[in-house]
Order: C-alpha cells, then sequence, then structure tokens
C-alpha cells in the first residue's frame, strides 16, 4: 500500500523510472504520478532529497500528489516536518516552496490544521531572499483567511512575535506583512500588544525595518479602529514621515492615503496638515514624486474646501519641479485636479503652468501631458478650451517626440465631446492631415484610427473633399499594420456613409489597384474587398468585387492566388443572402476554387481545399 512508504526510506526511484545514461544522479520522471502508484510516489519523494535542483523543484509540484497518498495524518506528522528541516539555500526552491504551502491547507487537514503549515513559512520568512520573503508572507496571510480566533492567537501571534525579535533583518521585515491580516482575529489586550510590536518596527534602527513598516502601515490602519488611527496611526505615520532615509519617506503616501479616509476634514487639518506640507516639498524627488502620483487622492480625502485650494498652489509647484519625473506625475492628476477649486480659478491659475510643460525640456513630460490635457477641457467649457487649449494641443500635435503627437491623437475624442467636431476640424484638422504622413508609422496607425469619428461627425461632402484620397493613400503604406489598418477603416466609413457611398468612391479605387504593376498594391485589393464584404450587398459582389478577382486568379505571384481562395469564403457567404446571387457560389466560386486546387504552388492548393471545406460547413 502508498500507505506504508515512508518519506526518509523511499524505495529507490530507479526501480520504476528511468534513469538517464551518464547523468550524476538518477533521474526522475512524474509524467504519470498518481496517487497510489508506489514507484512514482517514492520517485517523488527519492526527488525531495536529490542534488539535481530541477528534480528537486519537479517534485515540490508534485507534492499535492505524495500528500495526498500519505493521508492527511501523516503529511501532517511527517512531510510537513520534513519540509521543514530540509529547507536548503537554493532560491529559487525556497520560493517554490513558500507558493505550495500557501494552497497546501486542504492536503493537511483542512482549515483546523492550517497551523501546522505556520513553522516552515515562518523559516521561510526569515530567508534572505526578497522574493522568497514576500512570497511566504503572502501564504501566510492566506492561512490566516482559513484559521479562527483560537489558532490565530495560539499559533500565528507567537509566530509574529517571534519574527519580530529576530535577531537579523530579515525576519522583522516580514513580521510587518503579517500585522494586519491577525488584527482583526485577535481580542482587544492581544490587538493592543500588536499595535506596541508594530510601533517596536516604525522605531526600529534599521532602514530596512522601517521601510516595511511603512510600506505595510496602509493595511493596518484599514484595519484598526478609528480611536487608533489617531492614537496609534498617525504618529507612527508623522515618526516614519519625518525619517531620515528618504527611501522610508517616500513609503507614506500611500498611508497617508488611506488615514486620510478615516478622518474628518477637521481631524485632516488638525493632525495632518502640516506634515502634507513637508512632503510636497521634501527634499527628496522621490518623494516629490510620490506625492505628485497620490495627490489627487490625498486632496480629495482631505475634503476641506480652503486646503483644497491651497493644494492647488502646492500643484502647480509641482509642475515647476526641477525633476521631469515629478513635472511628468503631478501631469497624470490634471482631470482629478480641476475639482479641487472653482473652475474659475482653476482656468485662471493652469494657463501659465500649462503653457510651460506644452514647451518642457522633457519629451516624457510632453507625451504624458498629451494624454492628460484633454481632461481639462470639461473644466474650461467650449469657450475656453477652444481660446485656451486648442492651441496648446496644436502645438503638442506639431511635437518633434512622436509619443506626444500619438497622445494627443489618442484622446481628441474627449476634447471633441467638449468642443464639437466643428471647432476642432477648423483648428486641428490641418495638423492631423499632416500627421497622416507621419514617419512614425504608429502615428498614422492613430490617424487612421481617429477617421470614422472625424468623418461621422464631418459628413460625406466634407470628407470626400479633405479625407477620401488621404485614406486610398493609406492602401499603400509600406507598413503591414497600417494598410490593414486602412482596410478596417474602410469598412467603419461604409457603415457611416452606406453601401451606395462606398460603390461609388472607394469600392472603384481599391479594384483599380488590381491592375497595379507592384504584387503588394494587388495583394492589398483581395484584403480590402475582404474586409468591405461583409458591410456591402450581394449586388456589389457581383458587379464588381468577383470580375476583378477572377483577373487575380491567374497571378502570377503564388501569394496572390492562395489569398483569392481565401477570400472567395466570405465573399460567398454575402452571395447566399441573396436569391439572385446564389446560384453564383455553384458557376463561379467553386470552379475557381477547384481550379486552384490544382495549382500548382502547394499552399495556393492547400487554402483553396480549405475554403471548400469551410464552405461545405457553413
Amino acid at each position: 500500500m502508498a500507505e506504508q512508504m515512508s518519506i526518509d526510506s523511499a524505495p529507490p526511484a530507479g526501480t520504476n523510472t528511468a534513469a538517464t545514461p551518464g547523468a550524476t544522479g538518477p533521474h526522475y520522471d512524474f509524467q504519470d504520478a498518481q496517487a497510489g502508484d508506489l514507484g512514482v510516489l517514492a520517485a517523488i519523494a527519492d526527488a525531495m532529497k536529490s542534488d539535481s535542483l530541477a528534480d528537486r523543484l519537479e517534485s515540490l509540484k508534485r507534492l499535492n500528489v505524495l500528500a495526498l497518498a500519505m493521508g492527511e495524518e501523516r503529511t501532517r506528522d511527517e512531510l510537513i516536518p520534513f519540509l521543514d528541516e530540509s529547507i536548503d539555500d537554493e532560491d529559487e526552491l525556497l520560493l517554490s516552496l513558500a507558493e505550495v504551502l500557501g494552497d497546501f491547507v486542504q492536503y493537511v487537514g483542512g482549515p483546523k490544521f492550517t497551523y501546522v503549515l505556520l513553522r516552515p513559512l515562518e523559516n521561510l520568512a526569515a530567508a534572505e531572499e526578497t522574493v522568497v520573503r514576500d512570497k511566504a508572507v503572502e501564504s501566510i496571510n492566506k492561512l490566516v483567511e482559513n484559521m479562527d480566533q483560537e489558532q490565530v492567537e495560539e499559533y500565528l501571534i507567537p509566530c509574529i512575535a517571534r519574527l519580530s525579535a529576530g535577531e537579523w533583518f530579515t525576519s522583522r521585515s516580514s513580521a510587518a506583512g503579517l500585522y494586519a491580516a491577525a488584527y482583526g482575529k485577535v481580542t482587544d489586550a492581544i490587538q493592543s500588544k500588536l499595535r506596541g510590536g508594530y510601533e517596536a518596527l516604525c522605531k526600529d534602527d534599521t532602514p530596512m525595518i522601517r521601510r516595511a513598516a511603512a510600506s505595510n502601515l496602509e493595511k493596518l490602519v484599514e484595519r484598526i479602529e478609528k480611536d487608533h488611527v489617531i492614537s496609534f496611526a498617525i504618529p507612527n505615520f508623522r515618526r516614519l514621515a519625518d525619517d531620515d532615509q528618504d527611501s522610508v519617506r517616500l513609503l507614506t503616501v500611500e498611508p497617508l492615503v488611506a488615514i486620510t479616509k478615516r478622518l474628518t476634514t477637521e481631524e485632516c487639518k488638525q493632525y495632518l496638515g502640516e506634515s502634507v506640507q513637508r512632503l510636497c516639498v521634501d527634499k527628496s524627488w522621490r518623494v516629490r514624486y510620490m506625492v505628485a502620483d497620490h495627490f489627487v487622492a490625498i486632496a480629495k480625502n482631505i475634503k476641506d474646501r480652503e486646503l483644497q485650494e491651497e493644494m492647488v498652489n502646492v500643484a502647480i509647484s509641482l509642475m515647476h519641479d526641477n525633476e521631469a519625473e515629478v513635472r511628468g506625475a503631478i501631469c497624470t492628476q490634471l482631470d482629478g485636479l480641476a475639482d479641487l477649486a472653482a473652475p474659475e480659478a482653476i482656468v485662471a491659475r493652469l494657463q501659465a503652468p500649462l503653457q510651460e510643460l506644452v514647451e518642457d525640456p522633457s519629451q516624457h513630460v510632453r507625451a504624458t501631458l498629451g494624454k492628460h490635457i484633454g481632461s481639462l477641457c470639461r473644466v474650461f467649457g467650449k469657450e475656453g478650451s477652444i481660446e485656451h487649449l486648442l492651441p496648446l494641443l496644436l502645438r503638442l500635435l506639431k511635437d518633434t517626440f512622436p509619443d506626444v503627437r500619438l497622445n494627443i491623437i489618442s484622446k481628441l475624442d474627449v476634447v471633441d465631446s467638449v468642443v464639437g467636431i466643428d471647432s476642432l476640424s477648423q483648428s486641428l484638422l490641418p495638423a492631423i492631415v499632416e500627421l497622416a504622413e507621419d514617419k512614425q508609422w504608429r502615428v498614422r496607425l492613430a490617424i487612421i484610427e481617429y477617421v470614422p469619428l472625424i468623418a461621422s461627425q464631418l459628413g460625406v461632402q466634407f470628407f470626400n473633399e479633405q479625407l477620401a484620397n488621404l485614406c486610398m493613400s493609406w492602401l499603400g503604406d509600406p507598413v503591414f499594420s497600417i494598410r490593414e489598418a486602412a482596410t478596417i477603416n474602410l469598412k467603419k466609413l461604409t457603415e457611416v456613409f452606406g453601401v451606395d457611398w462606398a460603390r461609388s468612391t472607394i469600392i472603384p479605387k481599391i479594384l483599380a489597384m488590381a491592375n497595379h504593376p507592384n504584387y503588394l498594391y494587388r495583394m492589398t485589393t483581395i484584403f480590402a474587398i475582404t474586409t468591405i464584404a461583409p458591410s456591402v450587398t450581394a449586388e456589389i459582389v457581383r458587379d464588381l468585387i468577383l470580375p476583378s478577382l477572377e483577373g487575380l486568379v491567374n497571378d502570377p505571384i503564388p501569394n496572390i492566388r492562395f489569398n483569392v481562395a481565401k477570400s472567395l469564403e466570405p465573399l460567398t457567404l454575402v452571395l447566399r443572402k441573396s436569391e439572385d446571387t446564389k446560384p453564383l457560389e455553384a458557376s463561379i466560386i467553386r470552379p475557381t476554387l477547384a481550379r486552384l486546387e490544382e495549382d500548382l504552388d502547394p499552399d495556393v492548393r492547400y487554402f483553396a481545399h480549405r475554403s471548400l471545406a469551410a464552405i461545405d460547413a457553413a
């Protein structure tokens, strides 16, 4: 029986698995591992003690199989202690073990035996490698969800105490990540001790411990009672926010956001005003960056209108910061920033800094501004946007850095919703047309995707006069992604302007490329008509498209011929929609595909056969 197998006295795996010739140790094959297979289970157990890291890693992946075979009691009494004692110094193995143990509750007997898994995870939480410690903490927190109050108080609290009192910084830094999960599952007296223990970590002499305390304070703030937010969280936040290490101070910004959520307006002013101001003007740019990145969340949670208006001035000062990263971060907050003061005040205060940011020496700052400046239109209003923002958008559209232009184009719909397409087209259309030939293909792609919106707003006459030739020119672009997007664009335009427009305006131009000497143009013809076909009538397919394709069936380029074969499938589905065109399937489509099935090129034969099979199945 498999249950009689012992981990420490597992029979040689070689009796049931093949050894690799010339290897330094046995090779284990786990492909057929199933509970009850004694040989394979022995191989798993033996591989856990192998010299090969690959074998030990594979054994951990199959640990659940071994646990099922051993049974819950022997897993608790033998397997878990064995894992704890055999922990070695291979970080990859330790990381895998930490992850496995977090999902091992069902194999040790369910939630009431969850505490059994704490000991090996506690050891892993003191490992040297950061990723191992983080995964161990994550797994312990996952286990806490299955533990009742009795288990938490009897097993987890002592575990936290041992880690918090550890001689090495590794254990103490891991301990900081466990307090929040335990806090809600213990008595008031133990909660008080937990707060005391966490405060000790906040005062630790080692910066790495204080960093861990700062980064985990947010989770604890979310769980403690309101009174303790004031008496415990705020003093420790202040202590960490005034730390001499900027790597500690920058981690206090997220706890600050959590604290402001729990306080009233008056409490925010009373307890946090000075700390917020100091963080905003911190001598370290990394701290100022974190403040800028969370600026709106902090300001809105403060709730006091007077203080929020003062925060607008702070935001403007961050827009003038010496560090580009800080200026870029505050640009991401423009939308929320507009809600912190009266619209008139926002418009007046932001005009000058926005003018400077448009000319910022950092291209990444300008790119970030381009992505978010459009959100200010709702505050500036239609007239204000036309007067103040459109000139800035135009300057950004002409920026030398492609990401700036790309970000402006991708957000034009936000601007359009406020100022209207008429004003937008008058101000920006010349620049948009210029960008249609931009040397960066991603910019051209963004313009293509924006054209249907412009077309739907401006109407067919304006489109035919200003943009029709532009859209056709994209079909000959040297970049395939542009040609592909151009065909999809024409399909969308057909849906906007109607089938009659497509028949008279774009389909003749597409079909004219079927005779182009460059095979890429002929190929694009096939792609375009295949894409547009579902949006047009069966009569258009019969009268215009099929005659052009018949000429391409004999094209000397095999790629053209097999794409003709591929296109006949969707065209057949369109022809079936009308009783008048259904017979064309038998008279034209199938004979053409049958001819292509006998082509000299194997790819042409393959796609012709595939299209016929798809037509039969449809």
